[in-house]
């Protein structure tokens, strides 16, 4: 092989080193630091209102609506966080409405919201996952009462 061949092949080997690395780092920061998050989503307020625009008031849940979301199983049970709260942060970290002291659970796992008068929940890229029922879902996912959302060992609900 020429020298430059051996040259260019160095060159490519360091670079996909590099990124190895800087992509363990990544990961690492996350999960020690939770991914960020944007200050509306963080303070769960809605952006400024317009000029001339009275804020709107909250709404009251319809009868027979959930009203807050219950640890059923795992280390914490009858932990509950009310859905008025929304959104609602699960995991680890001090930040969470319902925090959970279970290995298999990230700083910042998942998130209960509404989207008008539906529930539902989305993880916020864990390693081991969150799961609706035996699924193991990759999108804000709808749920209801009753509905079983496994984060870790710990298994949560929502109920009236």
């Amino acid at each position: 092989m020429s020298e430059l061949t051996l040259f260019l092949i160095r060159i490519a080997f360091l670079a996909i080193l590099w990124i190895f690395v800087l992509s363990a780092i990544s990961v690492i920061r996350s999960d020690m630091f939770g991914a960020r998050v944007p200050e509306t989503a963080r303070n769960g307020a809605p952006a400024p209102a317009r000029k001339g625009k009275a804020p709107k008031a909250p709404r009251k849940p319809r009868r027979g609506a959930p009203t807050h979301l219950l640890v059923v199983e795992g280390e914490n049970p009858g932990t509950r966080a009310e859905l008025a709260d929304a959104p609602l942060l699960i995991g680890r970290g001090s930040d969470a409405a319902i925090k959970l002291d279970d290995d298999y659970v990230s700083t910042r796992h998942a998130r209960v919201a509404a989207s008008g008068d539906e529930w539902f929940v989305e993880d916020l890229g864990s390693t081991n996952g969150t799961y609706v029922g035996p699924v193991r879902i990759t999108q804000p996912t709808t749920i209801g009462p009753g509905v079983q959302v496994r984060v870790g060992k710990t298994i949560l609900e929502l109920r009236k």
